[in-house]
């Protein structure tokens, strides 16, 4: 990779690592499939489209090799061929272009016409994916959510737009005792997390403390995502970045409850 396409791309490298494990649903195969990307523009400078904009032409190169297979999970030697196997059997349940389209757009906050160099689509093509989109997180099954978060203005707007797209929220909790405690009284079927809580806690610990009990899917919320986006260690797989927008909330909870109900994890998902 020559120096300037390192330079021009170096600042969205934590952002398309969001996206990637967004896409994947896992941190695991989302970080190898970046570190793929980054192997294809060291390999061939010709893959980076210079007339685009950086972050354009990174996300296009970064969905090519997407597309083009899975890959091998180099990332972690420990029950690798298992991380593969299941991988590979996410990647097959993916509904590819309209969830790719519906991420770049509310995760990402591409427009139409960007996501139509991305994706190498017809811009006419993009508004019928996000339609296609739209149309299966509509369907996806209501899900009892616990918001973990300590400033009460914030709790109240996520709480407000997790019922507009049709979740029950069964509580609100704002230290790391109050989130364990309600989540054995609530169960939850997703947990949307801050990461600094009122009483100094970690929003982490509190998630840890509720997944040694039940395996639900979380997302973070944090003001500094790329302190979590590092793919050095153990890092969140859905992430939230405030101050957030709609539709990016609606993108990672819609997309994290896929992944969720693929697994068969939720009650009723086979139903």
């Amino acid at each position: 990779m020559s120096e300037t396409i390192a330079n021009l791309i170096s600042p969205e490298l934590p952002y398309l690592r969001r996206f990637a494990r967004a896409l994947s649903g896992s941190q695991v195969s989302g970080d190898a499939y970046v570190v793929a990307c980054l192997e294809t523009l060291v390999a061939d400078k010709r893959s980076f489209d210079l007339a685009l904009s950086p972050k354009v032409a990174l996300y296009k190169t970064f969905l090519q090799v997407w597309r083009s297979a899975p890959i091998n999970m180099r990332t972690t030697p420990v029950n690798r061929a298992s991380i593969e196997e299941t991988a590979d059997k996410r990647i097959e349940t993916l509904t590819p272009l309209p969830r790719q389209a519906f991420l770049l757009a509310g995760l990402e906050a591409f427009g139409t016409s960007e996501i139509s160099d991305i994706l190498e689509q017809p811009v006419k093509e993009v508004r019928r994916l996000l339609d296609v989109a739209s149309r299966e997180i509509a369907e996806q099954i209501s899900a009892r959510v616990l918001i973990i978060e300590d400033e009460p203005m914030i709790a109240l707007d996520i709480e407000t737009l997790v019922t507009d797209i049709g979740h029950k929220v069964v509580g609100i909790a704002a230290t790391r005792s109050d989130a364990a405690e309600t989540a054995r009284a609530t169960s939850p079927e997703l947990v949307l997390a801050d990461i600094q809580l009122a009483d100094g806690s970690s929003g982490i610990d509190a998630v840890n403390d509720i997944l040694a009990h039940t395996n639900v899917p979380v997302i973070f919320i944090t003001a500094y995502p790329e302190r979590l986006l590092t793919g050095e260690r153990a890092e969140p797989t859905f992430l939230v970045t405030k101050p957030f927008r709609p539709e990016m909330v609606k993108a990672i909870i819609s997309q994290a409850l896929f992944f969720d109900i693929k697994a068969g994890t939720r009650q009723g998902a086979a139903a």
